[in-house]
């Protein structure tokens, strides 16, 4: 694959460098959806960073499931998380081949790709005071990827692992988007909230006087996929029309909203370690036990779309003149109408509306990632992750 990646440069390419263009970087994004990779080219203008080209390669359903079954404990784990890293790798390569021939680019234009690999276990210390605290907490985030393979595969530079060295310094390790959100969407003057509905969600609070804030307010769209699955066979409610055919459970609801996750003050991040299908049924036979009436299927969709805005409203400042949402859960209607109507009268709209399209943020915040890497720029924000100071993030696996 890597002779493909160095072909001559097309007129395109080369019309790019004599328009004096700075340097590119690529960023790839599979994240806890794992609906496929996200790629983007990422590049330096004199009036910031831009994106210049964008593709997504879907996640083939026997590395969607192998994925699954490794985030929970099973047999011979470390194989199958070997087998499962170069497959990733092979996907990764793929996106990048597409996006260099798509933007008459070759491998010696890009500077590095940044690649933050398939979450299986995030451990972080505990935010909060919450039950599990100890001195004996062993903090650890794990990622599978094989950025060595990938760097041979391209011949481009990877730099790869960059929740550890966060995770290792005290913090949360996530979210990592929000130095990328306020390099691009940042306005002196103006309270701004961008909002990462993916499977988790994030918020980053671009404050007036110029700091930041944020973390993860919870479930984004896992829990919906999940219960979608299970009850139509189908890996995502489209548009929300499915749970827009039920109602919001309230006793539900409210016992979903009493998880001790959305009390936690500071600092806080989360994944499918802490919210998936035992968790949601937990709490529903606490909520109906046997042989009490159940809620239909769709309720319970309709319910955790709740949950979802929910648990995002409340953490947008009253102050906030505008909100902005990247992300898959753009898509689904019905979340995006109730969202709507909690932040009222904050303004809503999509980083389409602001130029990027939503499902390209987060890959090109991990190519700026790559790009602090490469430079010794740190790419943590304390105040979002609560590490014990700026750290420059990931591992260098030169080409």
């Amino acid at each position: 694959m890597s002779a493909a990646l160095d072909s001559d440069p097309s007129p395109a390419r080369t019309a790019d460098a004599a328009a004096g263009h700075g340097l590119r970087y690529i960023g790839l994004m599979s994240g806890t959806s794992l609906d496929g990779v996200d790629g983007v080219v990422l590049a330096q203008r004199p009036n910031g960073w831009q994106i210049v080209e964008a593709r997504h390669t879907p996640m083939p359903a026997d590395l969607r499931q192998a994925f699954l079954v490794l985030n929970e404990a099973g047999p011979n784990e470390l194989h199958q998380a070997a087998l499962a890293g170069n497959a990733l790798a092979q996907l990764y390569a793929r996106t990048v081949e597409d996006l260099l021939s798509a933007a008459g680019l070759v491998a010696s234009d890009i500077a590095a790709i940044g690649a933050h690999g398939q979450t299986v276990r995030h451990r972080p210390a505990p935010p909060g005071q919450h039950p599990g605290t100890s001195a004996t907490w062993q903090a650890y985030t794990l990622q599978i990827n094989q950025p060595a393979l990938l760097a041979e595969l391209t011949g481009i530079a990877v730099v790869a692992d960059f929740r550890s060295r966060d995770v290792a310094a005290g913090g949360q390790g996530a979210p990592l988007v929000p130095g990328y959100h306020h390099a691009m969407f940042g306005r002196t003057g103006v309270e701004t909230v961008v909002v990462n509905i993916g499977g988790m969600a994030n918020a980053t609070v671009l404050h007036a006087r110029g700091e930041v804030s944020g973390f993860d307010t919870g479930p984004g769209n896992v829990l919906m996929d999940l219960w979608c699955e299970r009850h139509t066979g189908q890996a995502l409610d489209h548009s929300g029309a499915w749970g827009a055919t039920g109602t919001a459970a309230p006793t539900l609801l409210h016992r979903l909203q009493q998880d001790p996750f959305f009390a936690w003050i500071g600092p806080r991040s989360t994944g499918r370690d802490y919210f998936h299908l035992a968790w949601l049924q937990q709490h529903l036979q606490a909520a109906y036990p046997a042989h009490s009436p159940q809620p239909m299927p769709q309720d319970v969709q309709a319910t955790l779309r709740a949950l979802t805005a929910w648990s995002i409203a409340r953490a947008v400042p009253l102050q906030a003149a505008q909100v902005v949402v990247c992300g898959g859960g753009v898509f689904n209607k019905a979340l995006m109408n109730e969202l709507r109507q909690l932040l009222s009268p904050r303004e809503l709209l999509t980083t389409d509306e602001l130029g990027i399209p939503a499902m390209q943020v987060e890959a090109a915040a991990f190519a700026w990632l790559a790009m602090c890497t490469c430079q010794g720029l740190p790419g943590n924000i304390t105040a979002v992750t609560g590490a014990k100071g700026p750290r420059v993030l990931g591992a260098l696996y030169p080409a």
